[in-house]
């Protein structure tokens, strides 16, 4: 997996040569050098991956590369802090001045580019020396294999041809078959032919098992296959009789299943009883059902599988092999968690197949999974906005790395590395789940390839310099850590005792990621947290009590989330600085200060229209909606939630009559047409309507869900809902309505698969005429006590 921090690497270096050449002047030729050796190392890593865990000699080499890359990341990151920090600098001092420094001084730059220049150049010493030990000690020429030469690297179809033949002699053959015909001589030539190379290119053994099947009946079982090629190449081997004959797959992967064009049955985790029937039947004696204290065996042992067939059929099988007493048995389950995942043939051996079948962009997206508590249902936007934070996600055209994030999560359940744990009302995975195993897989292997460290799994002898993502908690043992410049993440998901103290900017100023959603008492945010300019993702949802963030907060220029959960937050105006932001999810967070008249002389104006590459905005509202702002953020915004309530002023200062509100061609206080917002999605507002805008050309064009709380409409909203094109969710909470009877017209909602109205406390009345919604899925109505009618003209 080495290469995939070297192709985020790599992609860093791109950008800083095409961006920051000016600024690098001397330093550019070494950054290019190195940009180059790293994408050939990368593109061999990718292809020789799989050697790494046979070979000793080969880990050592890769080992050697990634550290070698890490400390080249460490030394320009380094570099752009300290550039940065002498800019600030700079600003705050000429900030009385009404002037704008352009850039760093030219001594400073110099000093700091010659730094730079000397670490790069050490890198690219050490790394030529790394290549050279590698051809002393015997390894192949790095630079002998090119793309598509018969060289050095196996092509793709050679490794997966070995690797299948690696598989069969630890494993059952991938071809099997039940002989119905007699034809155990034709299916040895056939397995042959697999194991010398791909059977589609035997046309001589097609041919002949071709027409030794026609005619016959046949039952043919393909088991684990790990390819869609092979299918497709073994097609054509089958008849296509109208007899009953059939052929079986069975697979780790969704993708496949669904390539093969057949009935697909997904199999689940076993339940207690099944689990203990397999056990006792991979044990094979019916000797252990007479021991006392039988019960408390089956429960650990049923506890710890969690259903996995692989862990049972492992674990009944060892206990096969032991003496056939409550004795032995206890000391086996007692060291369950070793055996359970050491050696080939163990659970982890097995399910490690898996991960090697991983292509180099999902590997660190899933092995980041095991960052989460064990059993822990996994929030998909949180997961995929961490995965966007730590830079696993490649560019792809013009989609946004979310987008491109969430086909990785998707392709991940598919090959049934993650779980599905629940689905939104569209379709789309609202989260997931790691199993056990899986998770320890996981851990195992991050600790291996130095992704993350597990803060109870730390060795004693391991230096603080080395880990560069710490999960778990604060304490006296990972506390050096912390100390650690070099630390990229922290992952905080225990509780913090009340008491202790945590300065937010005594954490490693290369801080990336800080993630916090566990109850945290003594976090303290002081004016030097924007000192912390490379932190793209922070979570400060497990702060207890009122969050008020320091001004300073302008200064991370490189956040892309912003998250506070449910928490009351204070935001200064400085946040609008922030133009990476593409996550603002504060959904009880105000703005709570104004720009001075100086301030907009030195800095322009700040609003939220700077935000150019915001997805999601929760806020509450204020003067910040004046002006349209939001009409300028047409191009990205997807998802957007405001309340309004506990900013009355500004309702009063664009609506001050009654009249005026019925004569508005506005959707709500602030905001003018939403014609342009093509990219939004979901609408969440809360805060006085009283009447929606008749024209739907005020609405997002788009827009598939839509929710409304303490709106106080006091019209039938259902015949202007129901006209807009693309709405498939809508929900109607608190005092959204006042009314007492709703009627969705014919015709209306014609793409509406979701209702869900609640506590709307005046509703007596609901009718829905005939042709209305007729591709609802989904009805709530809930705590509405007072209704006493529902005609529905037809059954959907």
């Amino acid at each position: 997996m080495a290469e995939s921090s070297i192709s985020s690497f790599v992609e860093k270096l791109y950008a800083l040569v095409s961006q920051q050449a000016s600024l690098y002047g001397a330093v550019e030729g070494q950054v290019r050098l190195l940009r180059n050796e790293l994408e050939w190392i990368r593109q061999f890593l990718e292809c020789a991956d799989a050697e790494r865990r046979y070979d000793k000699m080969f880990k050592l080499w890769v080992n050697q590369i990634r550290d070698t890359a890490y400390d080249a990341e460490d030394a320009i990151d380094e570099f752009i802090s300290k550039v940065e920090r002498k800019r600030q600098q700079r600003f705050n001092s000429l900030k009385f001045l009404n002037l704008l420094p352009a850039c760093v001084v030219l001594p400073d730059k110099l000093r700091l580019v010659n730094e730079l220049n000397g670490r790069i150049s050490e890198t690219n010493i050490t790394l030529e020396k790394i290549l050279i030990n590698k051809r002393r000690y015997g390894m192949e020429d790095l630079r002998a294999y090119e793309p598509g030469s018969s060289s050095g690297i196996a092509t793709t179809s050679e490794r997966y041809s070995n690797q299948m033949v690696a598989r069969k002699e630890k494993r059952l053959p991938t071809v099997e078959e039940t002989n119905v015909v007699g034809m155990k001589m034709m299916w040895k030539l056939v397995v042959v032919a697999i194991w010398d190379g791909w059977p589609w290119q035997n046309y001589s053994c097609q041919e002949k098992v071709y027409k030794c099947l026609q005619g016959s009946r046949y039952l043919i079982v393909l088991d684990d296959v790990w390819n869609t090629d092979v299918w497709r190449g073994l097609r054509s081997y089958f008849p296509a009789e109208s007899n009953k004959s059939r052929v079986l797959i069975t697979t780790r992967r969704e993708d496949i299943a669904v390539d093969a064009h057949s009935d697909c049955y997904k199999l689940q985790l076993l339940g207690e009883k099944e689990s203990w029937e397999l056990f006792l039947n991979k044990v094979g004696s019916e000797a252990v059902l007479t021991w006392p204290g039988l019960e408390e065996f089956k429960k650990e042992i049923v506890a710890k599988c969690k259903g996995l067939p692989l862990a049972i059929v492992v674990l009944g099988g060892l206990l096969s092999l032991k003496d056939l007493t409550p004795d032995s048995w206890r000391k086996v389950l007692k060291s369950m968690d070793w055996h359970l995942s050491q050696g080939p043939d163990s659970c982890l051996g097995i399910l490690a197949l898996s991960y090697n079948d991983l292509p180099s962009y999902l590997k660190p997206c899933f092995l980041y999974c095991g960052v989460f508590p064990e059993d822990s249902e996994i929030k998909a936007s949180k997961l995929i906005r961490l995965w966007v934070a730590e830079g696993f996600v490649q560019k792809r055209g013009k989609e946004t790395l979310e987008d491109i994030a969430e086909d990785y999560l998707y392709e991940l359940i598919q090959r049934s590395m993650i779980q599905l744990a629940d689905t939104r009302v569209n379709g789309r995975v609202k989260s997931c789940r790691l199993h056990d195993q899986l998770r320890d897989l996981a851990i195992s292997e991050a600790k291996e390839e130095k992704l993350f460290e597990v803060d109870e799994n730390i060795d004693v002898d391991v230096l603080p310099t080395s880990v560069r993502r710490l999960i778990g908690n604060i304490n006296q043992t990972n506390s050096p850590h912390l100390k650690n410049s070099n630390i990229r993440s922290l992952i905080l998901n225990r509780s913090i005792d009340e008491g202790d103290e945590v300065c937010l900017h005594k954490f490693p100023k290369l801080l990336r990621v800080l993630h916090q959603d566990r109850g945290m008492y003594g976090l303290k945010l002081s004016g030097k947290i924007g000192e912390l300019i490379h932190l793209k993702y922070l979570c400060l949802s497990g702060i207890e009590g009122t969050i008020r963030l320091p001004p300073s907060i302008g200064g991370l220029v490189n956040l892309q989330t912003l998250d506070s959960g449910n928490h009351i937050i204070s935001i200064p105006h400085t946040i609008w600085k922030l133009k990476q932001m593409r996550h603002l999810n504060c959904r009880n967070g105000w703005i709570s200060s104004r720009q001075s008249m100086r301030e907009e002389r030195v800095e322009g104006h700040l609003g939220v229209h700077q935000m150019t590459n915001l997805q999601t905005l929760y806020l509450r509202g204020g003067d910040w909606l004046k002006d349209n702002n939001l009409g300028k953020l047409a191009h990205h915004l997807k998802q957007l939630k405001l309340d309004l309530r506990y900013r009355p002023e500004l309702k009063r200062g664009l609506s001050t009559s009654n009249a005026e509100v019925e004569s508005t061609t506005i959707l709500f206080p602030g905001l003018e047409s939403f014609s342009h917002h093509k990219c939004l999605y979901k609408l969440h507002l809360v805060g006085t309507i009283r009447k929606l805008p008749v024209e739907t050309t005020l609405y997002p064009p788009n827009l598939m869900q839509l929710k409304l709380l303490d709106t106080k409409m006091e019209e039938d909203p259902m015949p202007i809902l129901g006209r807009l094109p693309n709405l498939r969710i809508l929900t109607l909470l608190y005092n959204s309505y006042l009314g007492r009877r709703m009627n969705c017209p014919h015709g209306g909602f014609l793409r509406l698969e979701f209702l869900q109205m609640q506590l709307l406390e005046n509703l007596e009345d609901l009718s829905v005429e005939e042709g209305a919604m007729p591709n609802l899925k989904t009805l709530k109505i809930e705590y509405c006590n007072k209704m006493r009618k529902f005609h529905m003209d037809y059954c959907s």
